[in-house]
């Protein structure tokens, strides 16, 4: 071969190396499904930490129930207190925990019920719905509670559902 013409010849180039961008349709897609699942698994694990708010929903609604009752004509006392501190003590065993609330009865339960958020259950108030809804030596049958304590049961309940402090 004649080196004349082979020395005429441009000089041999590679094409420029291929980029990463844009990016190829498989790949958006991909980037898209990962998306996707990281949203739904931030989700499930949010939704799983916060069983509470599911349990608080539920024992609002009850006691929502259970206030419409308590202001009907002829409901008794003792059936509105049993009802109010029963609620309550299921809340506190699904929100604390059994082994911190099963335990506790009598003025323990109502420093309980104080001490995370239940305020208005100090006192008068707590000491007449254990008697009202468990009777005992100091229950007075003949004489119902007045509408200001069942409103000081109710409200003592709502604020306990509603306490956000957790302490197991």
């Amino acid at each position: 071969m004649n080196n004349t013409l082979l020395e005429q010849l441009a000089p041999d180039r590679a094409p420029p190396p291929l980029g990463w961008w844009p990016l190829a349709p498989g790949w958006w897609g991909l980037l898209v499904l990962l998306l996707l699942g990281l949203a739904m698994a931030a989700w499930l694990r949010k939704r799983a930490r916060q069983p509470s708010v599911r349990w608080q929903r539920a024992a609002l609604r009850e006691l929502a129930q259970l206030q419409t009752v308590s202001g009907q004509a002829g409901i008794d006392d003792a059936h509105i207190a049993r009802e109010v501190q029963l609620l309550l003590r299921r809340y506190a065993i699904a929100r604390y925990g059994r082994d911190t609330v099963a335990a506790l009865s009598g003025d323990t339960w109502l420093a309980f019920v104080v001490r995370h958020g239940g305020s208005d259950w100090a006192g008068d108030s707590g000491q007449a719905l254990l008697r009202c809804a468990y009777g005992g030596h100091a229950a007075a049958p003949n004489r119902p509670a007045s509408p200001a304590d069942r409103a000081r049961w109710l409200n003592g309940a709502r604020a306990f559902i509603q306490c956000k402090r957790v302490s197991r």
